[in-house]
């Protein structure tokens, strides 16, 4: 246990951040599991509609530092990447 107050306050302070991050990431996993399975079933109009919305969350999830900047742009590298091998409709 610590024995300063500012480290009770730190232990508080990181609980509270860790469980932000965590519906953070959970958010994150559902779209992506979402988007995935969109491109596995090939509907490419509705994968293209929540491509937007799924980079913006990953961006703010690294702008906050839940995820890191390098992680995030291969992230977003990879779903577009996914999206463009679809066949065109």
């Amino acid at each position: 246990m610590p024995i300063k107050r500012a480290a009770f306050k730190h232990i508080r302070k990181a609980k509270k951040k860790h469980v932000a991050n965590i519906s953070i990431t959970s958010e994150l996993k559902k779209l992506s599991k979402n988007y995935e399975s969109l491109i596995a079933s090939k509907k490419a109009d509705e994968a293209k509609k929540l491509l937007p919305q799924l980079v913006s969350k990953i961006d703010r999830a690294a702008s906050k530092g839940v995820i890191k900047s390098n992680s995030a742009s291969r992230k977003i590298s990879r779903l577009m990447k996914k999206l463009s091998s679809l066949p065109k409709a």
